[in-house]
C-alpha cells in the first residue's frame, strides 16, 4: 500500500504518484491513467485503456474462430 496526499494543483486537487508506482504502471509523463470503480467503494488505477482491452478480447475471439481462414489469407 502506498499513502498519497491530496494537494492543490492550480484551481484543482491532485495526487503525486511516486516513481515506484509509475514504474509499476509503466506510465510516463503525459500518458493517460484510468481510475476504475470497483466493488465496495474501491478504485483501481491502471495504465491500460479498459475499452481497448475489451476490443482486443473480442479480436482474439474472432481470430480464434477464424484461425484457419486467417492462416490461409496470410500466405
Amino acid at each position: 500500500m502506498v499513502a498519497l496526499k491530496v494537494r492543490r494543483v492550480g484551481n484543482s486537487l491532485g495526487v503525486v504518484l511516486p516513481k515506484e508506482v509509475l514504474g509499476h504502471l509503466r506510465a510516463n509523463e503525459g500518458e493517460e491513467l484510468y481510475l476504475l470503480e470497483g466493488p465496495n467503494n474501491s478504485y483501481r488505477l491502471t495504465s491500460l485503456d479498459p475499452a481497448f482491452q475489451k476490443k482486443m478480447e473480442k479480436a482474439e475471439e474472432i481470430m480464434g474462430r477464424y484461425r484457419n481462414t486467417l492462416h490461409v489469407l496470410a500466405k
